[in-house]
């Protein structure tokens, strides 16, 4: 999945490239095997959409058929963009595009190989279809895919039982009423949730290391970040960090996650972190109950300990990879940034603020720009407003 990610921290609650074996080069658009090999996965996607085993069976490994039996498909098709010749038969690259009925407004894009072998009258049939080299896996990678369906919402799980992802199904439901509440109702107010069996498992369905997701409760990621056209996000869960947070903290990972699905159309790349995550915990934390200083840990230590925040978050302080500590004083600065405007300006100057960033269009002066248009104030006085509001609310 490309885009832009957006995450949940633990700390902010508190806590191969399939090789010819043999070399003929890749067909050309003219190349009459090329367009063979087409109309079986043609042929593959019809089966699939009408439910045909047989039919399915008759093109190839029937693996992916049983693998994708529960995910509701409204559209299913490959594009073949080339074609290796091997010493068995040929793998060929392809864009393999789909639309989860209901939920995607677009078809979504996957870089696929698959590997293909040929029948005993010169036909082909598919034998193994993969993610292609550094793309992400999709879920039905990891094994068959299991569903549960809420009102505003559809998980997707691999190993897990059906109880558990009814759980997130229940939790993802009260989370987008909760972020209509404040952000509005100009969003598809539906949510999808992927629940993997192991953090692994995340990392292999955002094409990256795991040791960048440890401590990530949950991940949003859009198919095209920023755009407004995107087809889908989907919220990518961490089943090891989630785990081991309170009821609360679950509540607040999705209502948080559900944020990010909703303000999507309105981040852009003039749109900072520290804005977006701050905004995103800002929904989350509505109704919790939670103190500053119950949600905001790390960040009070600091204020106790005499080191009170200079200046707000850059970009860089939200890395997975940073300390885990600092990444929590990033979020929970974001956080504190957003509800101070809430609490000062109002939560509707708040998404006013929110949406005018997003609508700079490039990060120079966005932040400038709409601080001044819709808070009447400059960036040295909002940073010196925050800075005491950090000190009150924490010290």
């Amino acid at each position: 999945m490309a885009g832009r990610r957006r995450a949940w921290s633990i700390g902010a609650v508190g806590l191969g490239l399939l090789l010819p074996l043999a070399g003929c080069g890749a067909g050309t658009a003219g190349d009459p095997a090329r367009s063979e090999v087409q109309h079986v996965l043609d042929r593959r996607s019809a089966a699939l959409l009408g439910h045909d085993e047989t039919a399915y069976g008759a093109t190839g490994t029937r693996i992916e058929y049983t693998r994708l039996r529960a995910l509701p498909l409204a559209s299913w098709s490959y594009r073949v963009t080339a074609l290796h010749r091997t010493a068995s038969g040929a793998t060929a690259d392809a864009h393999l595009r789909y639309r989860v009925a209901g939920y995607d407004r677009a078809p979504v894009d996957a870089r696929r190989t698959l590997t293909l072998g040929r029948t005993a009258d010169g036909g082909w049939y598919v034998t193994a279809d993969r993610p292609a080299r550094k793309a992400g896996q999709q879920l039905w990678d990891q094994g068959t895919v299991t569903a549960a369906r809420g009102a505003r919402s559809l998980v997707l799980g691999t190993g897990g039982s059906g109880a558990g992802l009814k759980e997130f199904a229940r939790l993802a439901d009260r989370a987008v009423p909760a972020v209509s509440g404040v952000w509005g109702t100009d969003w598809s107010r539906r949510v999808v949730v992927l629940v993997p069996r192991t953090l692994a498992g995340m990392a292999a369905l955002l094409g990256s290391p795991a040791a960048e997701y440890r401590g990530i409760a949950a991940v949003t990621t859009g198919e095209a970040g920023g755009s407004g056209r995107a087809p889908a996000d989907r919220v990518v869960v961490n089943p090891e960090a989630y785990a081991v947070l309170g009821d609360v903290g679950k509540q607040v990972v999705l209502t948080h996650e559900t944020t990010h699905v909703a303000t999507r159309p309105d981040t852009t790349a003039a749109t900072p972190l520290w804005l977006s995550e701050g905004y995103a915990d800002w929904i989350g934390y509505l109704g919790t109950g939670r103190t500053a200083r119950e949600a905001a840990p790390e960040l009070g230590r600091a204020v106790r300990d005499g080191e009170p925040p200079e200046a707000l978050p850059a970009d860089a302080d939200f890395g997975f990879t940073s300390d885990p500590t600092k990444l929590a004083q990033a979020y929970e600065s974001g956080w504190l940034a957003c509800r101070m405007i809430a609490d000062q300006w109002g939560p509707d100057r708040l998404g006013a603020f929110y949406r005018a960033v997003g609508a700079h269009g490039k990060r120079a002066g966005a932040v400038e720009a709409a601080l001044r248009k819709v808070l009447g104030t400059t960036p040295e006085e909002f940073t010196g407003r925050w800075r005491d509001y950090v000190t009150t609310q924490l010290g």
